[in-house]
């Protein structure tokens, strides 16, 4: 069989094989993720027509016809609320889409022309992309798949800094009157469990991202389960775990231990297995401006959760045993949002950040031959560059809207390309502003980079 020939079939049935593709995209809460997906959505939507896609090489080369939503495969997700995020931006004034409050999908079929015409090739072919959305607060649970209740409880008072353990004060108190060995008052642990929930909310308030357990923010159909009547305990460092192990059922650490067991294995572990491990891609989108801006406390608990996180998904080249037998995810984008929130020149900056915030990950990443990349995107533009001149100089400004209506021209300030020191945050060198969205126009949403993300994450598929 002529070379060119065999290389036509195999590459067909290639295709064959890979026309569907499932993109996860995650992130810890407020990272971004349903302007990510109303932003991807919507540029495929408006592809050869409106939007702005050059770094997406089957756009920019006339390849790329659009996309149309399709009923999805799994039809008891909630189907992703594009339409009413969409509604969102198009009030007036505009606001933000709401965030996500459960699971959700969205199924595109992609049309495009191959990059090269062959015998047996058609002229247009079809790429069914599957994303899906999911809390940044249940996200923060995969790593407890990796403890038990014992080292839990212990890593729980030993990574809480001073501002989040003072936000757990009310409960601290009364969780130290507990003894383990105690017998379990089942209205005592639901009051103490609501204190330690308050608590994280209002952690998750405060900025803070390392929050365990995630369903205790966001408890969906679980609220007022007893699965979600429990704590760490304190004072556990003075008991062996034999001398825990030992404990009656009814006591208060065996009661606790059994309600942190169950929530492991019939929340945790079901929400890993049916979801987190079927995915082809991923994108990892984080908020760095806001925690930059929250100050060191907050910086660091975001690169603790970031990188326990990074350590729960399955990454690898996926071949064909592979597919069929133990999926695993073969390309992550890592990503900076909000990029929109400081001026053009600081966007190399922020993505040496990121790089940074995630040094380990990244290098363990590398070392196993994932492919990744860091990037900084907005995906749905709030802002507009500005140059201004004071005093004989051009200085790079940001024209946009506060979320009170205020109109700003403002310089946020610098990022730094590495770890703040302590003299950074002594001066406070970045004040991060929220902005609304800019006013509705015809085509596709304003971003910056997110064709660099398509690229990126399907751009192979598109050839």
């Amino acid at each position: 069989m002529p070379q060119d020939l065999t290389r036509d079939l195999m590459d067909l049935i290639e295709r064959g094989r890979d026309r569907q593709l499932r993109l996860a995209v995650t992130g810890l809460s407020r990272a971004g993720k349903t302007a990510f997906l109303t932003s991807l959505v919507d540029q495929l939507r408006h592809a050869g027509l409106e939007a702005r896609l050059d770094l997406l090489s089957a756009s920019r080369k006339g390849r790329l016809l659009g996309a149309q939503r399709v009923a999805q495969q799994d039809l008891g997700v909630p189907r992703f609320p594009f339409d009413q995020a969409r509604a969102s931006l198009e009030q007036d004034p505009p606001c933000w889409p709401e965030p996500t409050r459960g699971i959700s999908e969205l199924r595109l079929k992609i049309r495009y022309r191959p990059s090269r015409q062959a015998w047996l090739r058609p002229e247009t072919v079809e790429l069914t992309l599957d994303l899906f959305d999911y809390p940044g607060e249940w996200l923060l649970d995969l790593p407890l798949l990796e403890h038990d209740y014992l080292s839990w409880s212990q890593t729980q008072f030993d990574e809480a800094g001073p501002t989040r353990r003072a936000m757990l004060a009310t409960w601290e108190r009364e969780a130290t009157q507990l003894a383990p060995d105690a017998d379990a008052d089942e209205a005592r642990l639901a009051e103490i469990s609501e204190l330690y929930a308050s608590g994280l909310r209002q952690a998750r308030e405060a900025g803070f991202s390392n929050l365990q357990p995630g369903r205790f923010l966001l408890p969906g159909d679980l609220r007022d389960a007893p699965v979600l009547q429990f704590f760490p305990l304190p004072g556990l460092a003075n008991w062996s775990q034999e001398r825990l192990a030992a404990l009656p059922e009814s006591s208060i650490y065996a009661s606790l231990a059994r309600r942190f067991r169950y929530y492991q294995e019939h929340v945790v572990r079901p929400f890993y297995r049916e979801h987190f491990r079927r995915f082809d891609r991923q994108i990892v989108l984080v908020d760095v401006l806001g925690a930059l801006t929250a100050g060191p406390e907050r910086f660091e608990d975001l690169s603790q959760a970031l990188a326990r996180l990074m350590q729960s998904f399955n990454y690898g080249q996926r071949s064909l045993f592979s597919r069929l037998f133990t999926p695993r995810i073969d390309r992550l984008a890592i990503a900076a949002t909000k990029a929109d929130h400081v001026t053009p020149e600081q966007h190399v900056r922020l993505v040496g950040l990121l790089e940074a915030l995630l040094a380990e990950p990244l290098k363990n990443l590398k070392y196993a031959n994932i492919p990744v990349k860091a990037m900084s995107l907005a995906s749905i533009r709030a802002t507009e560059a500005r140059e201004v001149k004071h005093q004989g100089r051009i200085t790079s400004a940001l024209k946009g809207t506060s979320m009170d209506g205020e109109p700003l021209l403002t310089f946020p300030g610098e990022v730094p390309t590495r770890i703040p020191s302590a003299d950074f945050w002594e001066r406070q060198g970045f004040n991060f502003i929220a902005f609304r969205p800019q006013p509705s126009a015809p085509g596709a949403l304003p971003h910056i980079r997110m064709d660099a993300a398509l690229e990126w994450l399907l751009g192979d598929k598109l050839e």
